[in-house]
């Protein structure tokens, strides 16, 4: 029972609403906390016959607005246990610069994160884990590098996806709030001229894409 004189709480008082920055900080909590709960199953999954080595998982910004996505890993990004590392990593570095784009907006994987001899080896569930990694990302933008990931991304579970052509530079619509850019493998133009210049003559859309992205 109430005392005399003592104050009533309210009972329909609200909380004071939350800015967009504290917004912004608790979507990035949660898909920081996703990523590292998705890291630790692809590290304990038993399916892929990798042996001693373990994973080569995704690295950037957890809430990039551009999504990277290459096939295998390269010995490189397999020694390091990280995707997009060493002679593709500068290059790619190198390419962003030149568009102006800020390494900070990317975020990179591979379809087979296991560094199996053969990446037919890798299970198919495993695989599959990369349209998990795309939603807790949420990007405006997916990059599939070379015909084997196209292969992959065409096959993934994701709601309202669109099956993207092979058609270099080409800005395409993967789903209704999410576009596509198809560019040749990022690995298979480090040593020769003519697959750098087509693969940089297809890269260059996304600078162009970039550059019509609205601010914040």
């Amino acid at each position: 029972m109430q005392r005399q004189g003592q104050a009533v709480p309210a009972s329909n008082s609200k909380a004071m609403p939350a800015t967009d920055d504290e917004i912004r900080e608790k979507y990035l909590e949660r898909a920081i906390r996703e990523l590292n709960n998705l890291s630790r199953e692809v590290q304990s999954c038993p399916h892929c016959p990798r042996g001693q080595l373990m994973p080569v998982l995704g690295s950037g910004h957890p809430q990039a607005e551009i999504f990277l996505i290459k096939h295998a890993a390269r010995p490189a990004e397999v020694e390091e246990g990280v995707a997009f590392y060493g002679r593709t990593g500068n290059a790619l570095m190198k390419s962003l610069k030149r568009l102006n784009i800020d390494p900070l907006a990317v975020y990179g994987t591979l379809c087979v994160k296991c560094p199996v001899l053969d990446p037919v080896m890798a299970d198919p569930a495993c695989i599959a884990r990369l349209a998990e990694e795309l939603l807790i990302v949420s990007p405006k933008m997916v990059v599939v590098m070379g015909h084997e990931a196209l292969g992959v991304v065409n096959d993934l579970d994701i709601a309202l996806r669109r099956d993207l052509i092979e058609t270099p530079g080409t800005l395409q619509s993967f789903t209704p709030s999410v576009e596509a850019l198809y560019v040749p493998n990022i690995d298979d133009s480090l040593d020769e001229e003519a697959a750098k210049r087509e693969f940089w003559s297809a890269f260059q859309a996304l600078g162009r894409w970039w550059d019509d992205l609205p601010p914040y």
